[in-house]
């Protein structure tokens, strides 16, 4: 249990955790703290509800945004570059929730989630410019495995990066970040991905990287892929490298309800060349489990592709090459 003293500190004791370089996660439910130090989750304390609403206070207030019952929930971004979320009761039925994520102090690298011939091969997709869509579940590694593998590309080569919340953090010289724009209480319009995207096809990029990729931005993502810009790379949430392929086709029919679903298979197959399926395994370590090299759509209309990289171990050889 946090004691009295905790409670009196800048954040009410969740500094013990936020400044330990192994604590990846940390989240509150309803009064119990659980962290992640790279094996999962584990409850290492307590704290009450008022100091858990003066903690969320303090920590927004740099950032400008608030939580209370006119705004109930809240996505930020920590002037460290942390992401934090939290929802105020009642939308969290047992009382207010908290998660934060921090992100590596040092990069990773495509080496750290596969072994050399399967990172070799995905460094490969980058320098010749194959359009890739990482999969994953939460916490997989998506996101790490982005920048990773976007810290490849040529100096020369200009990265434009579209996030909800800006986490990418990209070893590049040439980088441009946008991030998206709830609406203010005081009229401020909202700006999303899907006008963000509007917007960095004007910034002249010769990349196009999206942190997550969950709404209508998928359906300009696509057409953007198929109309020159091609070496973009994006995340999606999904079980596996095919399913990851069923959902940005979901994606693109809810953003354009009058495309027929042949047709989304068919710009889908054109504009992704390879999705990249990453999985945390039990000990903690995120790895690539398996590559698929996008085909021509099967006999029902849906996107479709052939397996290169299997269970970690490469199994063929990619052929659908940009450059």
């Amino acid at each position: 249990m946090i004691d009295l003293v905790a409670e009196q500190s800048a954040l009410c004791g969740l500094e013990r955790w936020l400044h330990d370089e192994r604590v990846t996660d940390l989240v509150v439910n309803h009064g119990q703290i659980w962290v992640d130090r790279g094996a999962g989750l584990v409850p290492v304390g307590d704290m009450s509800d008022a100091a858990l609403a003066s903690a969320i206070e303090r920590i927004l207030a740099p950032v400008g945004r608030r939580l209370d019952r006119a705004h109930p929930s809240v996505d930020a971004r920590l002037p460290d570059g942390a992401r934090m979320c939290a929802v105020l009761a009642p939308l969290a039925v047992d009382g207010t929730c908290l998660a934060i994520r921090r992100f590596a102090a040092e990069a990773w690298r495509v080496s750290d989630f596969a072994a050399p011939p399967v990172a070799d091969l995905l460094v490969q997709l980058v320098r010749r410019r194959c359009n890739v869509v990482v999969s994953g579940a939460t916490s997989a590694g998506k996101t790490s495995l982005l920048a990773a593998m976007a810290a490849n590309v040529a100096d020369t080569e200009r990265l434009v990066m579209l996030e909800d919340i800006a986490e990418l953090s990209v070893r590049h010289p040439h980088v441009v970040r946008l991030e998206t724009r709830p609406a203010s209480p005081d009229g401020v319009a909202a700006v999303d991905l899907a006008g963000l995207l509007r917007v960095a096809l004007r910034l002249r990029p010769d990349r196009l990287i999206v942190g997550e990729v969950r709404g209508d931005e998928a359906e300009q993502l696509v057409q953007a892929m198929n109309t020159g810009h091609d070496g973009s790379l994006a995340t999606v949430h999904a079980n596996s490298a095919l399913d990851a392929l069923d959902r940005l086709a979901t994606l693109v029919s809810c953003a354009a309800p009058a495309w027929p679903g042949p047709a989304i298979a068919a710009h889908l197959s054109r504009a992704v060349d390879a999705v990249v399926h990453v999985q945390r395994r039990a000990d903690g370590l995120r790895r690539v489990a398996e590559v698929v090299e996008v085909s021509q759509p099967d006999e029902r209309g849906l996107a479709r592709g052939r397996t290169v990289v299997r269970d970690g171990e490469q199994v063929a050889e990619v052929s659908r090459w940009r450059r």
